[in-house]
């Protein structure tokens, strides 16, 4: 299962996702968002993570990952670009033609409120991943209903917006391995 905890803002939270066996980390470069880093922090956070998980500069444009996409090994982005290392986020399917690594469902926008997956995310090709409003209490149930390649968490491991919790992250990825939702 993979599973992508976004909105890290320090090395110590990289330490942690990295000990509990999260599979990749999300920094935010939308200035727009709460747990926004500067182009010099993300870059910094990027370095220190390479090599021992996989990275994702997150914004809602192309634009706002320009200064640091090189440094990261995925470009997660809301509004579609063509990049060959893209994750698409978006509540609605891809347009035909509008491929990507990953495929983000997130109703949420980035706002952490949970809403129920349409029936069509467990149809769509590829990689897709959940995101919106999971916490530790519902990510299992989530997996075992939908079957999706990923889940992706936020707000929900936190104690103030950028502030994770260890024990939050914990329990989380715990509930992602729970052996009744496994195949």
């Amino acid at each position: 299962m993979f599973v992508k905890v976004c909105g890290l803002t320090t090395e110590e939270q990289i330490d942690w996702a990295i000990e509990l066996g999260y599979t990749a980390i999300g920094v935010m470069t939308t200035t727009k968002s709460k747990r926004y880093r500067t182009p010099d922090q993300a870059r910094a956070l990027a370095d220190y993570a390479r090599g021992r998980i996989t990275t994702f500069a997150v914004a809602l444009e192309v634009s706002e990952v320009a200064a640091v996409s090189d440094a990261f090994d995925v470009v997660q982005l809301y509004r579609w670009t063509d990049l060959p290392n893209l994750a698409f986020c978006s509540s609605n399917p891809p347009e035909p033609g509008q491929t990507s690594e990953y495929f983000f469902y997130d109703a949420s926008v980035g706002s952490g409120v949970f809403e129920e997956f349409p029936d069509w995310v467990r149809a769509q090709p590829g990689r897709v991943v959940l995101a919106g409003g999971l916490d530790p209490d519902n990510v299992a149930e989530v997996i075992e209903r939908h079957r999706p390649f990923g889940v992706d968490v936020s707000s929900s491991l936190e104690t103030a917006p950028g502030v994770k919790s260890y024990d939050l992250m914990r329990r989380f990825k715990a509930a992602t391995e729970r052996p009744e939702v496994l195949e």
